[in-house]
């Protein structure tokens, strides 16, 4: 009996703690697993800080990550961690191209009831 307790209150914990961090719209994980920067542009706002290799820019949410796509042809994206703090949630995953993987920290702020791109960091992974 108690060990029936203990494994109901265990997942009712983690379920709860898997609902909180969940402020990450299921399209921006889809965006990045098909390398769309049209898709991903849906959820940005209208300036979208861009870090990539260090190199940081403000950029119009059409052209945020078109570029860097089209050079890059994504063949995936695992999500590695992510969570919501106050009025902000971030995703870090590692994106798979065929230039080598890269370690992706999407950082969204709520505005008006939802959350939107403000700043993406692209890092190269040395492998």
């Amino acid at each position: 009996m108690k060990k029936r307790v203990l494994v109901g209150m265990t997942a009712l914990l983690l379920s709860l703690s898997l609902l909180m961090a969940q402020e990450i719209p299921a399209g921006v994980i889809t965006a990045f697993k098909r390398g769309s920067s049209q898709e991903l542009s849906k959820y940005m706002g209208d300036k979208v800080n861009l870090v990539l290799q260090g190199r940081s820019t403000n950029v119009d949410k059409q052209k945020a990550m078109q570029e860097f796509f089209t050079k890059n042809k994504v063949s995936g994206f695992n999500v590695n961690h992510q969570g919501k703090r106050d009025e902000s949630s971030f995703v870090i995953g590692t994106l798979a191209t065929t230039n080598g993987n890269f370690r992706v920290n999407c950082f969204l702020k709520k505005v008006q009831n939802q959350y939107l791109i403000h700043q993406i960091r692209i890092d190269k992974i040395n492998e």
